[in-house]
Order: C-alpha cells, then sequence, then structure tokens
C-alpha cells in the first residue's frame, strides 16, 4: 500500500483598518502600515518647523550673529522702547518743567539731547555684547525644546501604528489550502516488477 502526505499552506489577509487620534492616522492592510500626522495638528507644525529651520538654528548656534532673525528681533525692540522711554522722560520730566518756568536755554536742551543719544549709543551696545554671550546657550535651549516635541511626535507615530496592525491583525481572515501526495503508483511499479522476476526465476527452473 502507498503512503500519502499533505502539506498545507497559512494565507492571512488583513483587513483594512484606520486609527487615528488628534495628532495621527495610521492604516493598516496587506501592504503594510502607513502613518502621517493630522494636519494642522501641534505635532505636524513641529514636525514641518524643524524640518524646515533645524539648519538655520545649527548656524546661528555655531556662528551667533545679531543679524539672526531672533538676535535682530530683540534689538530692534529694545533700541525702540529705551530710545521711546529716555526721550519721553527727559522731555516731561526736565526739560520740559524747566522750559516752562524759562529756566532752560535752547543749547542747554540741545546737550541734554546729546547726552541722551551718547547713553543710549553706549547701553545699546552693551546690550548688543549680552545678546551675543548669551545667544548660543539660547539657541541651544530651543533646539533641544524642538527636537524633544520631534521626537515625542515619532513616538506617538509609532504608538498608533502598533495600534493600527493589532486591531488589523484581529480583525484578519486566515484561510488554508494544502496538497495531498501518494506514493501508491511508486509502490505498484515495485510490485509489477517483482512479480515479473518471479515468473522468469519459475520459468529457468521449470
Amino acid at each position: 500500500m502507498g503512503n500519502s502526505s499533505k502539506k498545507s499552506t497559512q494565507n492571512t489577509v488583513y483587513k483594512k483598518t484606520t486609527t487615528s487620534n488628534p495628532y495621527v492616522t495610521s492604516t493598516t492592510n496587506d501592504k503594510g502600515t502607513t502613518s502621517n500626522f493630522v494636519s494642522g495638528s501641534a505635532y505636524d507644525t513641529v514636525n514641518k518647523f524643524v524640518n524646515q529651520n533645524t539648519g538655520t538654528l545649527l548656524d546661528e548656534y555655531l556662528n551667533p550673529s545679531l543679524d539672526s532673525v531672533t538676535n535682530k528681533s530683540k534689538l530692534n525692540s529694545y533700541i525702540n522702547t529705551l530710545s521711546g522711554n529716555a526721550k519721553a522722560s527727559l522731555e516731561n520730566d526736565i526739560i520740559n518743567p524747566l522750559s516752562d518756568r524759562n529756566m532752560i536755554r535752547s543749547s542747554q536742551a540741545t546737550n541734554m539731547y546729546k547726552n541722551l543719544s551718547n547713553n543710549l549709543s553706549n547701553n545699546v551696545a552693551s546690550y548688543a555684547n549680552e545678546l551675543l554671550s548669551n545667544s548660543r546657550s539660547e539657541t541651544a535651549s530651543m533646539l533641544n525644546t524642538l527636537l524633544s516635541a520631534y521626537m515625542d511626535g515619532f513616538n506617538v507615530v509609532n504608538s498608533n501604528q502598533n495600534t493600527s496592525l493589532l486591531t488589523s491583525k484581529g480583525n484578519a481572515k486566515v484561510s488554508t489550502s494544502g496538497a495531498s501526495t501518494s506514493s501508491l503508483g511508486k509502490s505498484q511499479e515495485t510490485s509489477d516488477y517483482l512479480s515479473m522476476f518471479a515468473k522468469v526465476i519459475s520459468s529457468i527452473m521449470s
């Protein structure tokens, strides 16, 4: 009698599954899992900003300059605030009261404005030096904060992808297919050969 054996294969068809949270949407099917940040979400904004500006921030860190966007903004704000407040204080507290009492000449007022201008220039120069000395540490802190938020975003992506994959796997359709093979044909050939060989031997001996 022949022997038979059966080989089977298992095929898993993943059901399309979409898993979402406020930051990420993940979709799983037979081709795998894809994820995208939700447009306009916090992590989407951070991701785009870091990808677009990391080079500039690194350059600011390595080469501090008053021409950087951050330092220029701070310096202009400082100059405008300082100049406006100092001029208003000089006129309201000194020049105008003295002028009302006819206690100041125009040349004296002019000298006061010149002195104010010199003091402002000194203060601005001092503040500019302070900006440059603090620029590297402030840029490093900004980079650290941005990259930390950037990596947090990808942790959220990984978590959501795993959830999508597990959900899809749980809903997957599994099918089994197989084929049977038999050694009966080969055994029959051997039996016929032995029978013929026995007849040959029997005819020789008779």
